[in-house]
């Protein structure tokens, strides 16, 4: 089973609010999800992301993909240098 990390449009018309979502890559976009790791909110000044790093580091290490938009997200946050850090450190890279 491939698994991606992937928004989750919530919200109404022209009013979106995304849920970040651990979800079968098969699923429909607003479909079916194994879990929710966060939360976007596109509309306030700045962006309001919320995200539970932790779990979001575990499905990154258990081979989870994350789209384009949340890997941007991710970065904005650090948590792709901090998943890196960690990947690298244990196979002693450095």
């Amino acid at each position: 089973m491939a698994v991606k990390i992937r928004l989750k449009r919530m919200g109404s018309k022209k009013k979106p609010i995304y849920r970040m979502v651990v979800a079968d890559s098969r699923s429909p976009r607003d479909g079916r999800f194994i879990q929710i790791v966060g939360t976007y909110n596109p509309l306030l000044d700045p962006a309001e992301i919320k995200i539970k790093k932790e779990v979001v580091l575990d499905w990154l290490q258990k081979g989870a993909q994350p789209s384009d938009t949340v890997r941007n997200l991710f970065s904005k946050e650090g948590i792709m240098e901090k998943f890196h850090e960690i990947k690298y450190a244990s196979r002693g890279d450095f």
